[in-house]
């Protein structure tokens, strides 16, 4: 895909990410999957870690190779024409510019990377060390040509850092240097109460990443809460696989 086409799209993908008015990306993980949310006519898509993970036989948390996810975002970006972002975990290990440059080669504009180190034993890395990964990767996409979305992610709710009662804190912090190192979006992942939802949107200065359940949640509660961007992780999937479990009982 040319240059400038992979530049519009990142721009469509950037434009979505709307405080108090979410793109909702739904967490997809093969074209099969893809083709179903972009019919159903959302106008971005994620692909999750865990979901192709769980498609091809892996493990989450690096379980597969960067290579293997490459091969599933080139079939994925294949099938669907809107721009799409890939999880890269903590980034397989790989060089700031590997990523970018096989992620735009296989058609993707956007991506999330994490703080959690799994080719190091799951060590969390330091504020400063991830914001310059994040400044790393900016600075690749830069030389690159396109403006790929960095969404910027910190696994400090996940690993229970700390008190809770400073988790909330530590996180804007942390996330406030990958801001500043070039990031677009921020994802504090987890499961949050409405009260910190609101914290987080209000005190961070980009858009921020929700994490939804897509039978459960909806987007007008999520937009009152401020968030900027919405993604299901491996929620979608476990969704239709209980579905899917229910038809198959009948059968037995």
């Amino acid at each position: 895909m040319a240059t400038r086409d992979l530049a519009q799209l990142a721009q469509t993908l950037l434009d979505l990410h709307r405080p108090g008015d979410p793109g909702v990306f739904p967490t997809v993980w093969d074209a099969w999957s893809a083709n179903i949310a972009a019919d159903a006519g959302f106008a971005a898509l994620t692909v999750g870690s865990h979901p192709v993970a769980d498609s091809i036989g892996r493990a989450d948390n690096e379980g597969m190779t960067f290579d293997e996810l490459l091969t599933r975002v080139r079939q994925i970006t294949t099938a669907v024409e809107i721009p799409i972002s890939v999880d890269i975990e903590s980034g397989y290990a790989e060089e700031p510019a590997r990523l970018v440059d096989g992620l735009l080669e296989a058609g993707a504009v956007g991506l999330n990377i994490e703080d959690t180190v799994h080719s190091e034993g799951g060590r969390l890395r330091s504020a400063t060390e991830h914001a310059d990964l994040v400044g790393a990767l900016r600075a690749a996409a830069d030389a690159a040509g396109v403006a790929v979305v960095i969404n910027a992610r910190t696994d400090v709710f996940l690993k229970q850092v700390g008190e809770e009662s400073d988790r909330v804190d530590l996180a804007i912090s942390r996330l406030r240097l990958c801001a500043e190192a070039g990031a677009r979006s921020l994802y504090p992942v987890g499961f949050h109460s409405d009260d910190v939802h609101r914290r987080l949107a209000a005190e961070l200065p980009l858009p921020v990443n929700a994490i939804g359940h897509p039978a459960q949640d909806n987007r007008a509660h999520l937009a009152g809460l401020g968030v900027g961007r919405v993604s299901f992780g491996p929620l979608w999937q476990m969704s239709l696989a209980e579905r899917a479990r229910e038809l198959l009982t009948a059968w037995r």
